[in-house]
């Protein structure tokens, strides 16, 4: 966003909103004017693309896309934001608590440059809801855009994924702590300086984006009167690790979710969208709508497929049952027919979990992007 001539109407988290949503993609912020500390020999490898911004990537009005030249800058590290010391960085097995040790054993699995000095930090919570690298890249590429809200971001996972493949990311979370650890590990992986990272919680953050849009207030001076969210990424807690079985022995998932036992064959309880986590997921999903179409939905692999449906065939109902009004500059047109895509992420033989585009991000409809 430009600067206004006045600022009136503001405060607390919706100036924290305003203020981090200006339009600053050439400014220079703490990763740029921090002093610059030279990387170990394990980090050399930073001078390849994986360093790099990623090709900025524009879709027509017909879904085709526009792939634009990359821009390539050097990678710095900012002392202030490495937070070594912050939890414990295990190396060997025999440093890990007993009840993560099957977690600590997919380590590379999370971050594949989890032993890159100084090393990728996980807390707690982050050990059994980090997305495994390969699913997050999977994700972020059918999420290419400017713009992309990571709404429930823990240890970065996604994050850093999506600074691969999008131009700007804003990096939400409730923890001061999953928050600095985030930023520790995309700092890692050369991308801290292309995420914005906010200490809110989601609902809190998409009411004061869509109050600052609907205000009635002067204009902003400048062409960029708000930072338009192309993608919103949802990721939310699914109810804790023992969700599917009831046992803390499952295996990894994400958003502090976990997934079957490695020699589990017996069939699970499906999972209903009420057990999500701050909110009804289906209320979740139709607050995200307001500012975007198009939305990457991460579940549980057990889903009733029948809720996912429900959450376009029932859209305009609940729109207008809802009590609670927030207007939008971007309300979507629930007249259009809209599909939704299901795309299961499997690593080997396991299905990890499901992702459920809407939008333009579903194969076909890439003209509503």
């Amino acid at each position: 966003m430009g600067k206004t001539k006045r600022r009136g109407g503001l405060s607390g988290v919706s100036r924290f909103v305003f203020e981090s949503m200006k339009s600053n993609f050439a400014n220079s912020d703490a990763a740029n004017t921090s002093p610059k500390t030279s990387l170990t020999p394990e980090k050399k490898h930073f001078d390849t693309d994986e360093g790099n911004p990623p090709a900025k990537r524009r879709k027509r009005n017909d879904g085709t896309a526009v792939v634009e030249e990359t821009v390539h800058s050097e990678i710095k590290w900012v002392e202030k934001y490495d937070a070594t010391g912050l939890v414990p960085h295990y190396s060997h097995a025999s440093q890990v608590p007993d009840h993560l040790q099957k977690y600590f054993s997919q380590r590379r699995r999370f971050f594949s440059l989890y032993s890159t000095s100084p090393g990728c930090l996980l807390d707690e919570e982050g050990w059994y809801s980090v997305t495994p690298e390969l699913l997050a890249d999977q994700i972020a590429e059918r999420c290419r855009c400017d713009t992309i809200l990571d709404s429930f971001c823990g240890v970065g996972g996604n994050a850093i994924a999506f600074a691969k493949t999008c131009q700007r990311v804003i990096a939400l979370d409730t923890s001061p702590t999953r928050l600095a650890l985030a930023r520790h590990n995309a700092q890692i992986y050369g991308v801290a300086d292309r995420i914005e990272f906010i200490l809110t919680d989601y609902i809190s953050f998409v009411k004061s984006y869509l109050s600052i849009s609907s205000s009635s207030g002067p204009r902003l001076e400048t062409p960029h009167e708000k930072r338009k969210i192309d993608v919103v990424f949802l990721s939310p807690p699914w109810g804790g690790p023992s969700y599917l079985s009831g046992s803390t022995d499952d295996v990894v998932a994400q958003g502090g979710k976990a997934l079957a036992p490695p020699n589990s064959t017996s069939a699970h309880p499906s999972y209903s969208l009420s057990s999500i986590q701050p909110v009804h997921g289906a209320q979740l999903f139709d607050l995200t709508r307001k500012i975007t179409k198009n939305v990457a939905y991460y579940l549980p692999r057990n889903t009733r497929l029948e809720e996912i449906s429900a959450l376009l065939s029932e859209e305009k109902a609940r729109s207008k049952n809802s009590s609670g009004n927030i207007g939008s500059s971007d309300e979507p047109n629930l007249e259009l027919e809209e599909k939704i895509e299901v795309e299961e992420e499997w690593m080997g033989n396991k299905l990890k979990a499901l992702t459920c585009y809407f939008g333009g991000l579903t194969a076909g409809q890439e003209g509503m992007f």
